[in-house]
């Protein structure tokens, strides 16, 4: 390397150390910054360490709307866009749906396929598991042999055929956000308004979409754990998402207790299937409706929800959102038995008293999960698809003593004996509760409505 070259480097090195330090101690940063930021870490002169260090300081820090746009901007840019022409020349909208993340949260792995049987494209570009809750793509890679690293090629090869796929972010799709999602997992910068806005919004941006809706999760088993919280986030994506031309809608939902009856990879998988089977849990299936309706409107394909939600029902109860789930498994390299297997049962938490469900402590729940081998507790950790929990029990259930509240389901001994923590994770009363509902706040504009 020449003297220039090592001046450069060591002035480009000493520019990164005082935007950190600027961010760290609450400073704005210029568009032209956050550029540099975000175009240094893609081609190599801005360091892990370095981008951790500007993820920790957004977290404690948060960044402006303007900040948090450009930021989105720059992560966008930073790769290529799905093509858009196969979707125009069907004539079919092109919409998508993401989670902020939540406990048995898997409802991608049926709304996808749902509305592709019903004549929209869904590129669903998703990711892996952030903390203690469990990501798409984990979920389906139980599936023996699915591939989720498609090129943009295949995925426009494979929207054409089925109207939809669901994959990682490959390189060229956003590549500063695939990197920095890896980071965040183990870094502690999870829970940033203004990094899973750019995370989010930048791959969808990717995929040329007509309209996205947000499920943004508020409560213990969430990211967001307080409501105030959930809104900030839910006006950033649709601040953000409009301000960059994609209609962006968001339901606010409850995350106090686990969504659904089961924890873990192959037990959500499964789950998945019976929903697009007609079956499975009611607030799964809900959820899915819910969501895939408001995009259905959204694109003008029905008149209003009613009509959307009718449809939506007879495609899962006549088989053909399951075909289409199939249909996208086989094209992704996947194969796999019905139900798939899943690791025996290890111990059994029963009530010990009789009474009302009152709470779940899901960080305990989703804890446990990770340590038994479900989830990573650090960037390169592999993970036992077929260990996890089936939750037995709801808020405001009636249980008498002895009645099975968990399942836990794994190979070996955990290292820590989860049995009273599990047990102490579920809070019985003595009087009836009342529980939160499901859909909880609607946010379609800088303006709320309420359900």
């Amino acid at each position: 390397m020449n003297s220039a070259s090592q001046l450069r480097k060591r002035t480009l090195h000493m520019n990164v150390a005082q935007l950190l330090s600027k961010k760290r101690h609450g400073g704005e940063l210029t568009d032209a910054e956050i550029s540099l930021l975000i175009q240094g870490y893609c081609d190599g002169r801005v360091a892990d360490y370095q981008m951790s260090a500007l993820a920790m300081a957004i977290c404690l820090q948060g960044m402006t709307p303007r900040e948090v746009a450009t930021l989105t901007k720059a992560m966008l840019e930073s790769g290529e866009r799905l093509p858009r022409e196969s979707s125009d020349r069907r004539g079919r909208p092109r919409v998508d749906k993401h989670s902020t993340g939540g406990l048995g949260d898997k409802i991608s792995l049926v709304l996808a396929p749902l509305l592709a049987a019903c004549d929209v494209d869904v590129p669903m570009i998703s990711g892996r598991g952030l903390g203690l809750t469990g990501g798409t793509l984990d979920k389906l890679e139980s599936a023996a042999g699915f591939r989720s690293d498609l090129t943009i090629q295949q995925m426009d090869a494979q929207l054409q055929q089925l109207g939809t796929f669901i994959a990682g972010a490959s390189e060229k799709i956003a590549p500063a956000d695939r990197r920095l999602y890896a980071l965040r997992d183990v870094t502690g910068t999870v829970d940033s308004v203004a990094l899973i806005t750019a995370s989010i919004l930048s791959k969808k941006l990717a995929a040329n979409l007509d309209a996205l809706v947000m499920d943004v999760k508020v409560g213990s088993g969430a990211f967001m754990q307080r409501m105030d919280d959930a809104v900030e986030l839910s006006q950033s994506l649709v601040r953000v998402g409009a301000g960059a031309g994609l209609p962006t809608s968001v339901l606010i939902t409850d995350m106090d207790q686990p969504l659904g009856e089961t924890l873990g990879n192959a037990m959500e998988f499964n789950e998945a299937v019976e929903v697009l089977s007609g079956e499975g849990p009611p607030a799964v299936r809900e959820l899915t409706v819910e969501l895939a309706a408001n995009l259905l409107c959204q694109v003008n394909v029905t008149p209003d929800r009613d009509t959307a939600m009718d449809l939506l029902s007879r495609k899962l109860d006549d088989g053909s959102a399951r075909q289409r789930f199939e249909e996208m498994i086989r094209a992704q390299g996947g194969s796999w038995t019905k139900p798939l297997k899943i690791a025996p049962e290890f111990s059994k938490i029963d009530a010990h008293c009789d009474g009302y469900i009152s709470r779940f402590d899901c960080r305990v729940l989703g804890q446990c999960v990770v340590d038994i081998g479900g989830g990573r507790r650090q960037l390169g950790d592999t993970i036992d698809h077929s260990v996890g929990i089936r939750v037995h029990a709801r808020v405001g259930q009636r249980v008498n003593k002895g009645d099975r509240l968990l399942t836990l389901h794994c190979h070996r001994e955990p290292a820590t004996d989860y049995s009273s923590a599990l047990r102490g994770a579920i809070e019985i009363v003595d009087v009836p509760v009342e529980c939160r509902p499901l859909i909880i706040q609607r946010i379609d504009s800088l303006s709320t409505t309420y359900r």
